[in-house]
Order: structure tokens, then sequence, then C-alpha cells
């Protein structure tokens, strides 16, 4: 007998499997976006700065590819080159973004924004935008969570960088990139415009959230360099090629609608002596060409809020 699907599993129908926004290919049918000064492109630098616990919470989850020690016995090894970040990666990255003129877009966490105050003062001194990174790397979302709980993860999230820094953040970057169903309702009731966790377009776009106006603003998931250099072992000369042929043709597309570029680094990784100067390099080639906008992310939600692409 043949098995009936629609009774099986109920929410199976053609096209997409949500609401979460509209289906909009972009191709010669899209709506032109015009960026300010007729840029061609949009280009935001996004840093991580993230803890690892070094004992993760009973109750939390942890991507599998974040692999650890087991037992309770803290992963001393894992920890510390991540921590290089924050001690050393994090100035190296900084001091190349300034040589670009590049403002970057901090995505921190709650465990961050309270074990490492000298860093956060670093950051709002400087003027740098910091957006919401959820609590630590070790605790992801997940659709685990009843929604309560996630509810109060957003909050405590939002509420430590508060505290910290003396503003709520406008963005969001789940640990991981990650979320569970529910996840843009909730960012929006909390009142953030934009999230960087939906990496499906070469432009912003509008999320439809029952409350608040929230936005995606993509991250290009195959240039972030966790997925780059750890995850597919790419050599640094690669990878800095491919974000210069990314750009190229973002570049070259944009002449006729505006395109987007959002680089997601970690200074753990990027940061490094023997590869800083290959994102040196790559910046070198983007920031200095007619034609391109770098900005924050809130500064390009802004813009797309209020410059709605036309028709």
């Amino acid at each position: 007998m043949p098995v009936d699907h629609e009774h099986v599993i109920p929410n199976l129908r053609l096209g997409m499997d949500h609401d979460l926004y509209g289906y909009d290919p972009l191709n010669e049918n899209r709506a032109i976006l015009k960026w300010p000064n007729d840029a061609r492109i949009a280009v935001c630098v996004i840093v991580n700065m993230e803890q690892w616990e070094w004992v993760q919470p009973e109750d939390a989850y942890r991507s599998p590819s974040l692999a650890s020690a087991p037992g309770p016995y803290p992963d001393i090894t894992s920890w510390s080159a991540r921590e290089y970040g924050h001690r050393v990666g994090v100035f190296r990255v900084l001091d190349v973004l300034d040589k670009h003129g590049i403002k970057p877009t901090v995505a921190m966490d709650t465990l961050t924004a309270e074990n490492y105050p000298w860093l956060v003062k670093h950051h709002v001194s400087r003027g740098d935008e910091i957006i919401g990174h959820g609590i630590s790397l070790s605790r992801m979302i997940t659709s685990r969570m009843s929604e309560q709980e996630e509810r109060d993860y957003i909050q405590t999230s939002l509420t430590s960088l508060n505290k910290a820094t003396g503003a709520t953040p406008a963005g969001w970057l789940g640990p991981e990139f990650g979320e569970s169903t529910r996840t843009p309702a909730l960012l929006g009731e909390a009142g953030i415009r934009y999230t960087c966790d939906w990496v499906n377009d070469d432009q912003p776009f509008r999320m439809n959230t029952p409350q608040g106006e929230l936005y995606a603003l993509p991250v290009n998931l195959p240039l972030d360099d966790v997925s780059a250099l750890v995850d597919r072992n790419l050599g640094m000369d690669t990878y800095v090629q491919i974000i210069e042929d990314s750009f190229d043709v973002l570049y070259a597309e944009g002449a006729q609608n505006g395109r987007l570029l959002v680089l997601n680094l970690h200074p753990f990784i990027i940061g490094q002596a023997f590869r800083i100067r290959g994102l040196d390099k790559a910046l070198d080639y983007i920031a200095h060409r007619d034609g391109v906008w770098t900005a924050t992310g809130s500064e390009i939600i802004d813009w797309y809020r209020s410059h709605p692409p036309v028709a």
C-alpha cells in the first residue's frame, strides 16, 4: 500500500517549509536596491567575541562540530585556543579594520561581556557596534528549549550587554547560527532589528514576525573563517582568493542592483600571526575600490528600512 505522506507528515507542502519570509528570487524581476552614493556593494565585517566554557552546563546544547574532551575536566587546549582571540587576535583584527576604514560589528556573548570588562570598554570607546551573541558558545539556541526558556535566554543576553555597554543591541547573531523555529518571532518581540543567522541571500530582507520589525542581514557563510579555514581546511592564499573572487562577482552584479557582502570573522582564527596579512590583503582589495560602502550592520539595515528597494 502506498504511504499517505499527507497524514504521516502533516506539514508537508510544496515550496518553502515555513512562513518566516517570502520567496523573492534575486533575478531581473527583484526590486532595485540602491546604496548610499550609488555604491554597488555594502560590506559589513562581524567580529565574534565568544567564550567557550570549561565545563558545559548539563542542560545546554553545543554543536557537535565543537568537539571537546568528555568528562568533568576542562578542555584547556580548546578553551585557551579560543581565548587567544580575546587576548591577542582581536587587536590584530581591529588594527587591520582601522587601516582600511572599516568599523566592525562585534557579536558579543554574555560571558564575554561579564568576564572581560576591559575588552568591553575597549570596544565601546572605539565606537564599535555591539550586537547580541547569546550566552556562550557552549549554549546554542535549539528547538529543545521551551518558548519561555528561549525568551529568557535572549533576554539574558540583551540585559547583560545593556549592563556592560550602556546600550541595548539592535542586532543578533546566534552562537553557531543556532535558532529554533520560534527565534525570529522572539527576537522581534525583544526589539531586535536584524539577525545575521540566515545565510540565504546577497541582500537584506524583511522577516515576518508578529511583533517588531525584524530584518535578515545574511552572512556569506562560505567566507566565514571557521567554515573556510577550519571546517574545510583551506589554505590562507585560497581563502584570500575566494574572498576576492566573491567580491568581484558581487561588485559586478551590484552595477544593476545593490549587493551585500558580510564577512564573519573569529579573532582566534583570523587573528593568528600567520593569517592576519591575508585578511589585510583581502580587505585592501575590497575597501578602496570606488562604489564600495563599508558599514556596520545597523547602518546597513537602517538604510535598507528608510530606502526600500524600488520595483
